[in-house]
């Protein structure tokens, strides 16, 4: 279960760098779609609003996958 979970978190990252493209891309909106918005009118603290938020669902996410490990994998003890 550990490569799973470990696969998991890696593409939950995938998906949060990869929602700017898309939604533009399909013309969905979003928060990716907001800050290519930011970006393209020059409002910086939108723009470092947005990308602050998105490291933190990241940097949690990835908390919470190395706590998993220790859940599942009684071997790993921080």
């Amino acid at each position: 279960m550990v490569p799973v979970i470990t696969v998991l978190g890696l593409t939950f990252g995938g998906l949060l760098a990869g929602a700017p493209i898309t939604e533009t891309v399909f013309g969905l909106p979003g928060v990716g779609r907001y800050l290519i918005d930011a970006i393209r009118f020059y409002d910086y603290l939108t723009l470092m609003g947005g990308v602050l938020l998105i490291a933190l669902i990241y940097v949690t996410v990835n908390l919470l996958v190395d706590i998993s490990y220790a859940i599942i994998d009684p071997r790993v003890r921080y």
